[in-house]
């Protein structure tokens, strides 16, 4: 494993939720990682951003370790959920805050 993945695997096994995006939570670049904020924030979780601006290695190399082509990236304890679409379909139907839930991962306003 390269470094830069060696470098995302750690990144992605930091933290319960981590968000690969381009720009930081407080400050997104582009809007569907925007949505993805807006979303988790919604949610009240607790999750870290990596923000693929600063690096072009892990910008690149975060397609390669999921096998997805696009950013954001949202994983829940080291397991890819998927980017801007599918965490806005799982959302609306409910079923990303139930994984939440199920993965341990504490939701609501006192998150």
């Amino acid at each position: 494993m390269s470094d830069v993945l060696q470098q995302i695997d750690q990144a992605v096994k930091s933290g319960d939720v981590v968000l690969f995006m381009k720009g930081t939570p407080q400050f997104p670049m582009c809007g569907f990682s925007g949505q993805v904020v807006q979303i988790l924030d919604h949610l009240g979780v607790a999750y870290k951003g990596v923000n693929v601006l600063e690096d072009e290695g892990i910008r690149q190399g975060i397609k390669d370790y999921a096998n997805w082509p696009t950013i954001p990236q949202l994983y829940v304890k080291g397991e890819f959920l998927g980017g801007c679409d599918i965490v806005r379909e799982m959302f609306q139907s409910g079923e990303l805050a139930a994984h939440l839930t199920e993965a341990g991962v504490p939701t609501g306003p006192a998150a």
